[in-house]
């Protein structure tokens, strides 16, 4: 299933500025899957501080947030980064049971990393219900077009064959990052947020100080992890 990322409708923003803000957050499980090496983790930190740094593989799951503010509702992505060494694939499923986004993340210029993507789907396949996770393709390193392995026909075909969203990215560039976030989040909402019992509702809670039981941090807070 293509998607073209278009005008993002309702005026939606990520970390808006504005007075008046959505009264409820929703909480979001997304991870991440595909090959040690695909820029993953450096999507995941496009995602969540917009900036991108040198990244060592991954051991087991990393987890970060972000928020995207839609024009009703506002969503705060719990992250999943999980790692694409083999010797981690066994424990991979605990990470993303009850996702309701996975991205399958490949490398353009490795076509091994394609196959090996298809392989992650087989794998997601078995542990969700269908309609409860919004599953996208991403060619990631759009920037090594003149290393291309896998076109984005190739992808398309895949996306289309297996009812997926498609989207090719650059981490390195931040290209298409933010305008793919920001579809992920609508689509998650319009396709499991109406649903009842889809998107729980994610609130601050203070932290008590245990030697000072009447006191607290108003700028701490702590949330439930997992779906």
């Amino acid at each position: 299933m293509e998607d073209n990322l278009p005008a993002v409708p309702g005026g939606a923003q990520r970390h808006s500025v504005t007075l008046t803000r959505p009264v409820q957050t929703l909480r979001v499980k997304m991870v991440l899957l595909g090959s040690s090496g695909v820029g993953k983790s450096s999507l995941a930190l496009r995602f969540s501080k917009n900036e991108l740094r040198s990244t060592s593989p991954t051991v087991g799951c990393a987890y970060l947030t972000s928020v995207v503010h839609l024009s009703d509702v506002t969503l705060r992505f719990e992250i999943w980064d999980t790692a694409g060494q083999e010797k981690y694939h066994s424990v991979t499923p605990l990470y993303y049971r009850g996702a309701h986004a996975a991205l399958l993340v490949y490398d353009i210029s490795k076509r091994e990393t394609f196959i090996r993507a298809q392989l992650w789907l087989k794998e997601l396949e078995k542990q969700y219900i269908p309609g409860s996770t919004v599953i996208w393709l991403v060619g990631n390193k759009c920037d090594l077009d003149q290393d291309r392995q896998v076109s984005v026909q190739d992808g398309l075909g895949l996306a289309n064959e297996r009812g997926l969203f498609f989207t090719e990215t650059s981490a390195l560039s931040g290209d298409q990052v933010n305008e793919l976030l920001l579809a992920i989040a609508h689509r998650v909402y319009e396709c499991i947020g109406v649903q009842q019992g889809g998107l729980s509702e994610w609130q601050e809670m203070p932290l008590v100080n245990v030697h000072h039981r009447h006191t607290f941090n108003p700028f701490a807070s702590c949330c439930k992890v997992g779906p």
